[in-house]
């Protein structure tokens, strides 16, 4: 029997085979549909976000059309003092702050509620309908809202102030009343998002596991507990998401809707950033004071998001990052 040589004898006795693994594609080469995908999406930003912000400098100068950015004078803090100086900032940013408090109150949990009552719906025919009847005024421009709020609330033809006189009182002027001004930008803000608001808690609804909810008849839970101890639980995720997202737009108020309602006789409780940033620096040519109302107003927004993620995280929800 022939002895082992010496090559062999250093060899050892687990040893294996290697195993040859082919060589691992450029993901950026195997994927390149997707990344083609992506570029609308990356360019969009990149031309409507990220380049305009090169223009945020005009805050801190004396900005002049016909100098530029490169040729005006820069002059420092000057217009944020200016802004906090001023009254009528104190007034803008109060109505901007309550009108976007009473959306978020009366808005967000809006769609929860209708997204609960629309899953309770066991005629599908029926339930479609109702769905396609609410969605329908979220692809309706503010343009065309504004018109139909405008005529709605009529003192002398609208169907609101008929209905008041036939029950024996005076019509009211919503559109003009201090009042009731942002009580119309909440009801027509909730009228025509509510439904696409839907959307969302709906497919997080259709998501959860229908076990969870034959467990719970079995242990005999109602239909109220069944919402507070499964469903509620179940959208938290989805709900911490939104509400970070929607303290991101707590001044955002939205101009299309305001600028087409709003009107001299109620800029007292109407008046807000957007309207406000699109008289002083667009009509009366103030950009780089109006630039600085801008920029605190996306200070404050950014503060808001961190803030609020930071919360959800300690709280031991899922937060945006």
């Amino acid at each position: 029997m022939a002895e082992p040589s010496v090559l062999d004898a250093n060899k050892p006795h687990n040893a294996l085979p290697k195993k040859v693994t082919p060589k691992k594609k450029n993901v950026l080469i195997k994927h390149w549909d997707l990344y083609l995908i992506m570029v609308p999406g990356i360019l969009f930003f990149l031309i409507y976000r990220y380049v305009p912000m090169w223009g945020v400098v005009i805050a801190f100068q004396d900005y002049s059309v016909f100098a530029g950015i490169s040729g005006s004078e820069w002059v420092g803090w000057k217009h944020f003092e200016r802004m906090f100086e001023t009254e009528e900032f104190y007034r803008i940013f109060s109505n901007t702050l309550l009108i976007s408090l009473y959306k978020l109150f009366w808005g967000f949990p809006a769609p929860i509620i209708v997204a609960l009552m629309l899953n309770e719906l066991r005629n599908m025919l029926y339930k479609r309908t109702i769905q396609t009847v609410i969605y329908m005024p979220h692809f309706l421009s503010w343009v065309i809202v504004g018109g139909i709020m405008i005529n709605i609330l009529e003192p002398s033809t609208g169907i609101i102030n008929q209905f008041i006189s036939f029950l024996g009182f005076e019509p009211i002027y919503f559109i003009a009343d201090d009042s009731w001004f942002r009580t119309v930008l909440v009801t027509s803000d909730l009228w025509k998002s509510v439904g696409w608001g839907t959307i969302l808690y709906l497919a997080a609804l259709a998501g959860i596991n229908p076990q969870l909810y034959e467990a719970a008849r079995v242990d005999g839970a109602n239909k109220w507990q069944q919402t507070w101890h499964i469903t509620l639980p179940s959208l938290l995720p989805t709900i911490v998401i939104l509400f970070i997202l929607q303290m991101g737009n707590i001044l955002e108020v939205g101009f299309e809707q305001v600028f087409i309602l709003l009107n001299p006789l109620v800029y007292n409780v109407g008046d807000v950033f957007e309207t406000y940033v699109y008289r002083v620096g667009i009509t009366q040519g103030q950009f780089s004071y109006t630039t600085a109302v801008g920029l605190f107003k996306s200070v404050i927004a950014l503060i808001l998001v961190v803030g609020a993620n930071k919360i959800a995280k300690k709280l031991g929800q899922n937060g945006l990052w």
